[in-house]
């Protein structure tokens, strides 16, 4: 055989074997028009329960909701974190749905939170009774109103929502 036939069968099989190779590969799936419809109403759902989380662990939300007249300051502090980390890890499965922007906002919120509870709780006194902290974070949280970080939590999660309605 010549050696132009020999290169040309070389390269026949080389082209098969590239078609085949091709052809096996698992090609990455894309999602029907049915199936990206099915989604959206499980990541508006996630987005609405994000909108919960973020209302209920609201520092003044919260401690209206669980303040008790008879517990410390120490007391108030553990209850008031544990009321936090049960909120947040009972919502942890809606990171699937929500984009990282979003998960990463309540997970900063979550921080912020338990950061402002803990610090000034260390401020008071040993014998601080739980009202007093209370008082505390929220006088602190009324400072920062206009930059409340629920507040901004908020609106980035109705942002991340109303992206998927339209």
């Amino acid at each position: 055989m010549e050696q132009s036939t020999i290169s040309l069968i070389i390269s026949i099989v080389a082209l098969i074997v590239a078609l085949a190779s091709i052809l096996k590969t698992p090609k990455a799936e894309k999602k029907t028009a049915a199936e990206l419809f099915n989604s959206i109403p499980l990541q508006l759902q996630a987005y609405e329960r994000l909108v919960l989380l973020t209302e209920r662990i609201s520092l003044p939300n919260l401690i209206s909701r669980i303040t008790q007249p008879n517990l410390s300051a120490k007391e108030m502090q553990v209850y008031l974190i544990e009321t936090i980390k049960q909120e947040f890890e009972y919502n942890v499965s809606q990171q699937i749905y929500v984009s990282p922007i979003a998960w990463e906002a309540i997970r900063n919120l979550r921080d912020q939170n338990m950061l402002i509870i803990n610090q000034i709780a260390n401020l008071l006194p040993a014998d601080a009774p739980g009202n007093e902290l209370s008082k505390k974070v929220l006088e602190v949280i009324m400072q920062q109103q206009d930059a409340a970080l629920h507040t901004i939590v908020l609106n980035a999660v109705n942002f991340e929502a109303q992206k998927l309605i339209k």
